[in-house]
Parts: structure tokens; sequence; C-alpha cells
């Protein structure tokens, strides 16, 4: 599998992103998550922002784009792997090539009930330090 820093949007970035976003925005915590993401760009250029500002990491096997993460000042904002590349360790991969890059990130955005993202985050020894409890 490849790690990269990618510099432009392809259609399976694009592809991927459009169902990322869609899962995300169906979770509980998942709005909030996007609007601290998405910052103050437009919706619609926000992957197109994302990617000229050199946050977008994308994994890759010889045939198709596995999936990709978002880093930004030393956090991983969110890491998404296509389902049926799920349980291939791609997230491991990204993870891994990610904190062993110059400018490692320090944290990492864990939606509640995310026990998937969480477990991978233990699993590099990362421990959880703040959540953010809401009444509503």
């Amino acid at each position: 599998m490849k790690v990269q820093n990618i510099s432009a949007v392809t259609d399976d970035l694009l592809q991927l992103w459009e169902h990322a976003c869609k899962r995300l925005l169906t979770h509980r915590g998942g709005v909030e998550l996007y609007a601290t993401i998405r910052r103050d760009a437009p919706s619609g250029e926000l992957l197109e922002t994302l990617v000229d500002g050199g946050y977008v990491w994308t994994i890759a096997n010889e045939d198709q784009l596995l999936g990709f993460a978002i880093v930004r000042q030393n956090v991983v904002e969110g890491i998404f792997v296509d389902h049926p590349s799920r349980r291939q360790k791609a997230a491991t991969t990204l993870l891994n090539a990610l904190v062993s890059s110059e400018a490692a990130p320090k944290d990492g955005f864990a939606l509640p009930g995310d026990r998937g993202m969480k477990s991978l985050y233990e699993s590099f020894g990362w421990k959880a330090r703040l959540i953010t409890m809401r009444g509503e």
C-alpha cells in the first residue's frame, strides 16, 4: 500500500469524499466534526481547500484508492477507509505513515460510539484526553 500527500483532487478521491461525508453527517457528532473540519471554507469547496493546503493524505493499492486522512496542525481530523477495504490494515498503515512523518500528528478526533477509530488510536498508544459533552 502506498501513502502520499496529494496535490490535486481526483475523481476517485471525490467519490470517496462524498461517501465519507454522507456517512459522517449521519453519525452522532458528525455535523459538529464536519463544521470543525470545514472551518471557514464553503462546503462545496472544502475538499479542494484541504487538498490545496496539503492536509489530505491518501492510501492506495496498485488498483485503487482505499482511503484518506485529513491532518492539520498535528491533529488527525478524520480518517476514512472505503468499506470493502476495511479489515485490511489500510487505516493502520495510513496512521503509521502519518506518525512517522516529520510533522507527526499528536492528536486525533473520534466520534462518539466509533469504537473502530478509538481502537485504532489506542493501538498507537494514544489516550483520550478530552471528551465534549453537550446538553440538548
